[in-house]
């Protein structure tokens, strides 16, 4: 489901990037640090902690050689490096990195526990270790008005809603997994950016990506059913007089440090 960096740039990518340099942002970094990110896919965190924490290094890991050889071609700077990883098994040494940070991934870890545990050993003790995840419940507005109305159309879509998909996308969710991990000074915080799609078809094409769970419901629909379900969310989404349709986006993000 993860393979394509452009499609998912269509789909979701191009909205991470504003999430990601507010993320940077509200973790308040030194500059000179030596920094990790786990499941960098196209390099959106990446790229904003180059641009905006002034480091010494960023590793990015990823399982998806697609969405790393993105990446690759996207950040040009020496002090970026892209990696074949898995976040439940990262190949460092303990105590190696000033922050360890995850954007819009953990989600998808299947043993997120392992992860943020991981994330942990390989930080320096006093590091920061941090994450966002979009809140699928109720402050991702593309994938809520689509989910509804799929849902409307095929009550069996409900399984595949990340809203019902990922408790763990929730404020006290986080924060209670950051504690469970021995994490310290946790905090949350919840980050929203505008997403406003230039017309409907810029909202409904990257659905046709396959990259994600929505997109690969679209495309597992016959055409019938995936034409009513496309003409169903025309009808609903908030249209301005140009046709532009302006939602928001929020995630919801967690920091904590090592015990010194």
């Amino acid at each position: 489901m993860w393979a394509v960096g452009e499609a998912y740039e269509a789909y979701v990518g191009r909205w991470s990037r504003p999430v990601a340099r507010e993320f940077v942002r509200w973790l308040s970094p030194e500059p000179g640090w030596q920094w990790l990110d786990v499941g960098c896919g196209t390099g959106a965190l990446t790229a904003a902690v180059l641009a905006h924490a002034d480091p010494l290094s960023v590793v990015g890991v990823d399982p998806s050689e697609g969405f790393l050889d993105c990446a690759r071609a996207r950040i040009v700077d020496p002090r970026g490096d892209f990696r074949t990883g898995d976040a439940l098994a990262l190949p460092f040494r303990d105590n190696t990195f000033d922050a360890v940070v995850s954007g819009l991934a953990l989600n998808f870890v299947p043993d997120p526990d392992s992860a943020v545990t991981g994330c942990a050993r390989v930080a320096r003790p006093g590091g920061l270790v941090a994450a966002y995840v979009w809140d699928y419940a109720a402050g991702m507005g593309m994938m809520r008005h689509f989910w509804d109305a799929a849902v409307e159309l095929d009550p069996a879509a409900s399984s595949l809603d990340e809203g019902l998909r990922f408790p763990l996308c929730q404020p006290l969710a986080l924060q209670t997994l950051w504690s469970a991990c021995g994490l310290e000074s946790v905090a949350v915080e919840g980050i929203e950016v505008p997403t406003v799609f230039a017309s409907f078809g810029d909202y409904w094409r990257p659905f046709l990506g396959g990259q994600g769970p929505a997109p690969g419901y679209v495309m597992s629909l016959p055409e019938d059913r995936r034409t009513a379900l496309r003409d169903l969310l025309r009808s609903r989404l908030p249209s301005n007089p140009d046709g532009s349709i302006a939602l928001t986006a929020r995630a919801w993000a967690v920091r904590g440090t090592v015990p010194a």
